[in-house]
């Protein structure tokens, strides 16, 4: 009996200094990995509005913006603005849940006259050799420079506007960041409406 208690007891200790460490580790990350993560945001924003000069952060009503996406969910909104101070368009950060390896993060930027600028992935975790292809400028271009109201992907060779390549293997990915990218175009239609700013 003696042996049961002190075994215990043994292990309630290395459980308790073990669930310490974590949490001084977890403080002491904290803030860098909060940088890290706005810093590769700030480099998003530029890749999608490279000639942007500043932009600004947009509060919005999540719960009337929400009523209005099914596939994704919106992380943050901001405006683009030149060197002159002119209203360039947004970029939207928007998450899906349906990739194949979990939750892709990007960052869509649209001109004012609705035109898709570009996007940038920040964070996904599928497979190798497939569905990471998405990351390759061959895929993410197909989404820039084009004025549609909503992206479709197909199997059979893009020909029109609003049409994307599938990455070949990676159709769940594929469907993903075209549902991100269209829950991004969503969101602008809200704001440029006059459903979101300023609420």
């Amino acid at each position: 009996m003696k042996e049961i208690i002190k075994n215990t007891l043994i292990l309630f200790a290395i459980t308790l200094v073990s669930g310490l460490l974590l949490g001084v580790v977890y403080e002491v990350t904290k803030n860098p990995r909060k940088k890290q993560e706005e810093l590769a945001k700030q480099r998003a924003y530029k890749i999608v509005f490279d000639d942007a000069s500043r932009f600004e952060e947009v509060e919005y009503d999540d719960s009337k913006l929400e009523k209005h996406l099914s596939k994704a969910s919106v992380d943050g909104v901001v405006v683009a603005y030149d060197k002159k101070d002119k209203k360039l368009g947004y970029v939207i950060t928007v998450t899906d849940k349906e990739g194949y390896g979990g939750d892709i993060t990007l960052a869509v930027g649209i001109r004012n006259d609705k035109t898709v600028n570009g996007i940038s992935i920040l964070s996904i975790s599928e497979t190798a050799g497939l569905g990471m292809e998405a990351k390759d400028k061959s895929f993410t271009k197909q989404f820039s420079n084009k004025k549609v109201d909503r992206f479709v992907y197909t199997k059979s060779g893009a020909v029109a506007e609003n049409e994307i390549d599938v990455i070949s293997g990676a159709t769940i990915t594929t469907n993903a960041v075209t549902n991100g990218v269209n829950s991004a175009i969503i969101c602008f239609e809200y704001f440029t409406d006059g459903g979101g700013e300023n609420e």
